[in-house]
C-alpha cells in the first residue's frame, strides 16, 4: 500500500472540516422552494364591457408555485424576513352569467411579494404571520350573441396569511398556512383563499 494515502486522506478530512460551516440556522438567511394545495377564487361584480356579474361565482381548484426569500434572527426567538412568489391555479376558470349570457373569468397567474415575522416556539419550529402586495393577471370571456368578447386584467391586491414552518434538518423545512387575498378594484370583486404547504431549501 502507498503510505501516502493515508496521509493525504487524513489532510483532505481535516481541509473538508474546515470548509464545512459549524451549523446551518435554518430561519437566518436566503432560501427557496416550492408550494402546492388549495385555492379557491370568488367573484362578484367583475365587469366586462359595462357587462355586470349576475351572481357571485366561485371556483374551487388545485394551485402549484415556487418561492423565494430571505429570513433574519433579530433574537433568539423572533424572525423577520420577506418573500416573492409565483403562483398558477390548475382547471381554475370561473363561470357566471352576465345579464343572461356566459361570462367565465380565467386567472392565469399571481405574483406576491409580502413580509413575514415569526416566533421560534423552540429551534425547529417556527409560526409566522404574513402580509403585502399581491397581482393577480386573469383573463374574461364573455360570450354573446354577437359573438365572444375578451379581454384582460392585471389586478393589484394585498395578502394576508399565517402559518408554521419545521426544520427537517438544518437545509430542509417544510411549511403550512393560509392566505386570503383581495384584488377588488374597478368596482368589482375578486376574492382568493389558499391553503398552502410548502418544502423549501436553506442556504
Amino acid at each position: 500500500m502507498n503510505k501516502s494515502l493515508p496521509i493525504l486522506a487524513t489532510a483532505l478530512a481535516g481541509a473538508v472540516s474546515f470548509a464545512t460551516p459549524a451549523a446551518a440556522e435554518t430561519f437566518d438567511g436566503p432560501y427557496v422552494g416550492v408550494t402546492a394545495g388549495w385555492n379557491r377564487a370568488e367573484v362578484a361584480d367583475r365587469t366586462l364591457d359595462a357587462a355586470t356579474i349576475d351572481a357571485e361565482a366561485a371556483r374551487d381548484s388545485a394551485v402549484i408555485g415556487i418561492y423565494g426569500g430571505y429570513n433574519h434572527k433579530v433574537t433568539d426567538s423572533i424572525v423577520l424576513g420577506v418573500e416573492a412568489g409565483l403562483a398558477a391555479a390548475i382547471d381554475d376558470n370561473v363561470r357566471a352569467q352576465s345579464s343572461g349570457q356566459a361570462l367565465t373569468v380565467d386567472p392565469r397567474y399571481s405574483f406576491d411579494l409580502s413580509a413575514r415575522a415569526g416566533y421560534l416556539v423552540n429551534s425547529k419550529t417556527l409560526i409566522y404571520a404574513r402580509g403585502g402586495y399581491a397581482n393577480q393577471r386573469i383573463r374574461n370571456t364573455l360570450e354573446t350573441a354577437s359573438g365572444t368578447a375578451r379581454s384582460s386584467d392585471n389586478l393589484d391586491g394585498w395578502t394576508v396569511g399565517g402559518g408554521v414552518e419545521y426544520a427537517i434538518t438544518p437545509h430542509i423545512s417544510a411549511r403550512a398556512e393560509y392566505r386570503y387575498s383581495d384584488f377588488g378594484r374597478s368596482g368589482g370583486n375578486f376574492d382568493r383563499h389558499q391553503t398552502l404547504i410548502g418544502v423549501s431549501y436553506n442556504f
